[in-house]
């Protein structure tokens, strides 16, 4: 009897894996649809970071778009103004004296909306053109599919024309640095069709060499600058069978039973500063590399480097019947349907973005990632940091892809450098700085005019990245090699710090909180925004830190804590909101995008529900009154803060509101186009990677002492399991949860420490290491908390408590390389 339970057992355990698995590979992670893409935001992005591609699948005139990612307008150079000093001394005097209306309307007249003569506001990233493939004859076609499938970063089309089936296969190859087209068909001889490019580039020639076809063609030029970005694409075509025939502009294939083309694109970009490369031979040389390299490897060797990043981390949150339908139908029909298969695509396809957008070597994602049709895009697809491209990191670390964080470091090295121009010219401090905006050549000067534009806390932000990289990986190396970059930082808001009007606090003035007015009129230009003063908390912060650690600047890092202490505390308001400015002005009918006093809750911790109850309780006031619906990447920032809050089903209703077709109101319009990138609209990547972080931030999070293990968990997505997140201390972690309550946790440790955890109050964990009581302080070093000071509270705020939920701190150490499983009753 015994051995036939086993039997039965063994049989049953078999029967539900092959399940499991036949379910796997007919539920891919892919994006699918039964229709070509009628524009671009449903066309399909691939990318290997330097090279991106937009492919729309059409039958009789595919359409691939293609972008490089140094193909900018303009030239080297910034945009520092001169003689702004005393402007902005008179600037803080208006502030001081209670004059917000003529300190802004003095900021506009210094830095007028549209650039002076002589400077910039920035260069737009621009298209380098598209690719054409017309098939003549196949207008009329049927059983037709097309597909991104991001768990191997291929894009394929097929379809029927008469008895004949056609496929193409699309990626951006990771190892050969070109992209690659194969079509083929079921019938053989019956590839024909014409290859063309074009470009809106006014400055191009279009060529045909040697069975090649070519584009070369000068960036734009824009404001000051004059376009100077060369560059030259390269489509070789490589046949089995049929003829090759060039016929004017463009290439024709006859009678083919299979094509390869590749296509390589190159600059004259070497670096910020330098344009002296040869756009022509680096476009030959990756070429002349690609082609040599047979199909089946090239392919095979692009899958395997793209998996050595993607899959690291697997998400399974179960599967619906929604999941048979087309990709832009689930978009459609998800606020109002079950289809957890989807959050799980989403959150993957923000990965899949982010290691197709930002690779080692190269540049960062921008606000549109590598993927823009046009010469002047919105907002210039620049590099806008007063939250879209930090958003743009956020799933760097924790969903274990920090090698895509790099050219972020990279170009802070670049400003550290460009900005002490910004610095000395414009406000005689030491250091550096930049303001709300940046491109390819690194400017740190005022963009967008004196309302927009004087925020000079750009590189604040961006420098939480390099110090949220030391935490995650603990790599002293690496915290060496940009510890110039955090004390560039320190030593500028050291020396532009002030006494307030009180004279109680030291502040920054002038500035704002970004993009957003207390006055009617656009007056936004303030002293001692509540953001400002969060972001200055992390920097000094982080550099008395690094001193320590490193052993530098122990003087200096005495010097930036006197200053630290004498920074103003939060403060809960009148409508027991977060303040945003440093005087009660919030108004609770405000719907702005942009809620930036709650950076202190996320990303950074500085809020903490358990340490911190009524910031956290006015932080969810702030909230409610900004809304839900917003613009796309608006709702992704907001599903970290619900996730931050503990508010499962919160976070997932925003999901919700993104995972939404676009429309409606301007400032509440935003959603997920029919290819899941993001609507601001109009598309801007960095909701994609909001969302991705809050999803994460949903199952795990690792600040305020300890790693929380399922902190804030719908109950729409109540069974699952991951693989693969990273925290803070080295630590990577996988969940599985079942019915809301974890049932398995598994740590790798990479090196070493104590491993706090905070569970839901009934969880009793068992496994291979013995867990106790944690208590006190964490004594690993990457979870300490720097306390902040008591909030000042309005005499009309109404504080009715914050319910935390009923959790238990337990810890153990861990050796550097080990693994530790653990199941729960």
């Amino acid at each position: 009897m015994k051995n036939f339970f086993l039997h039965l057992i063994t049989i049953t355990t078999l029967t539900l894996l092959s399940f499991y698995q036949s379910a796997a590979q007919e539920y891919r992670l892919k994006l699918f649809y039964d229709k070509p893409a009628s524009e671009w935001n449903e066309a399909l992005p691939i990318g290997n970071a330097r090279l991106g591609a937009m492919v729309f699948g059409n039958p009789a005139k595919e359409q691939i778009q293609l972008n490089e990612e140094t193909i900018w307008a303009g030239e080297p150079g910034n945009n520092v103004p001169k003689n702004t000093y005393e402007k902005i001394m008179e600037i803080r005097k208006l502030l001081a004296e209670g004059k917000p209306r003529e300190a802004q309307e003095l900021s506009n007249i210094t830095f007028p909306r549209q650039a002076p003569e002589g400077l910039d506001y920035g260069m737009p990233y621009q298209t380098f053109g598209s690719l054409w493939l017309e098939f003549s004859g196949h207008e009329k076609f049927f059983n037709f599919h097309r597909e991104l499938d991001i768990e191997d970063a291929i894009a394929r089309t097929s379809y029927q024309v008469g008895k004949v089936t056609y496929n193409r296969e699309i990626f951006a190859s990771f190892t050969d640095n070109v992209v690659v087209v194969r079509l083929t068909s079921s019938a053989k001889n019956s590839l024909s069709f014409s290859i063309g490019l074009t470009t809106p580039h006014k400055i191009n020639t279009i060529s045909l060499e040697k069975g090649q076809l070519t584009l070369s063609g000068t960036s734009g030029s824009v404001d000051s600058k004059t376009g100077k970005v060369n560059f030259k694409g390269i489509v070789k075509p490589v046949l089995k069978g049929g003829r090759l025939i060039e016929s004017g502009d463009k290439l024709e294939i006859k009678e083919a039973d299979e094509v390869i083309l590749y296509i390589s694109i190159g600059t004259n970009f070497n670096k910020y500063n330098d344009l002296s490369g040869n756009a022509t031979q680096r476009a030959q040389r990756f070429l002349d590399k690609a082609v040599k390299v047979k199909y089946a490897h090239a392919i095979d060797s692009h899958i395997k480097k793209y998996h050595s990043f993607f899959n690291r981390v697997k998400l399974d949150l179960g599967i619906s019947e929604q999941a048979n339908k087309t990709t832009d139908v689930r978009i459609k029909e998800f606020a109002k349907s079950y289809d957890p298969h989807l959050v799980a695509l989403y959150f993957q396809f923000g990965r899949y973005l982010l290691i197709s957008s930002s690779q080692p070597g190269g540049q960062p994602a921008n606000l549109q990632g590598i993927w823009n049709d046009k010469l002047s895009p919105p907002w210039g697809s620049k590099y806008t940091v007063n939250i879209n491209t930090e958003m743009n990191y956020w799933p760097a670390e924790v969903t274990n892809l920090a090698e895509t964080h790099e050219p972020l470091f990279s170009m802070l090295k670049d400003l550290s450098i460009t900005g002490q121009e910004s610095a000395k010219g414009m406000y005689k401090a030491r250091g550096w700085n930049m303001h709300h905006n940046t491109d390819l050549w690194r400017i740190t000067g005022v963009v967008d005019g004196g309302y927009y534009g004087m925020w000079p806390m750009g590189g604040a932000w961006l420098t939480q990245h390099i110090w949220q990289h030391y935490l995650y990986s603990g790599d002293k190396d690496f915290l060496k090699k940009y510890y110039d970059v955090l004390k560039g930082k320190a030593l500028f808001y050291l020396d532009v710090l002030h006494k307030d009007r009180s004279g109680r606090w030291l502040v920054l003035s002038p500035s704002m909180s970004p993009e957003n007015s207390y006055m009617t009129g656009s007056v936004g230009i303030s002293a001692g925004t509540t953001m400002d003063n969060q972001l200055i908390f992390d920097v000094f912060n982080n550099f008395i830190d690094a001193t320590k650690i490193l052993g530098f600047d122990a003087k200096l890092a005495d010097t930036v804590k006197t200053a630290l202490d004498k920074l103003p505390p939060m403060q809960i308001g009148q409508h027991t909101q977060l303040q945003e400015w440093l005087e009660d002005m919030d108004k609770t009918t405000d719907k702005h995008r942009h809620i930036s006093h709650l950076y202190g809750l996320y990303p950074a911790g500085q809020i903490s529900p358990f340490r911190n109850p009524d910031l956290t309780e006015a932080a969810v006031n702030s909230l409610i009154y900004r809304g839900d619906k917003s613009t796309g990447w608006s709702m992704g920032w907001k599903v970290n803060w619900w996730a931050r809050l503990l508010n499962g089903n919160r976070a997932y209703k925003l999901i919700q509101e993104q995972l939404t077709p676009p429309g409606g109101d301007a400032e509440q319009s935003g959603g997920t186009y029919p290819n899941l990138l993001d609507a601001h609209p109009p598309f801007q990547i960095d909701g994609n990677f909001g969302c991705t972080s809050g999803i994460a931030e949903m199952l795990v999070q690792s600040y305020d002492n300890n790693i929380f293990i399922l902190p804030a968990l719908p109950d729409a997505l109540a069974s699952g399991r991951i693989t693969g997140l990273k925290v803070r201390g080295g630590f990577e972690i996988d969940l599985v949860w079942s019915t809301g309550k974890l049932t398995e946790l598994k740590i790798r440790s990479a090196i070493g420490g104590n491993c706090r955890l905070r569970l839901a109050e009934g969880t009793i964990l068992k496994g291979n290491v013995a867990l106790k009581v944690g208590n006190g302080e964490n004594m690993n070093p990457f979870y300490q908390v720097h306390p902040i000071k008591e909030p000042l509270i309005s005499d009309k705020a109404n504080l009715k408590g914050f319910i935390l939920p009923k959790t238990k701190l337990v810890e153990f150490d861990t050796k550097a390389g080990s693994t530790y499983t653990f199941y729960s009753n």
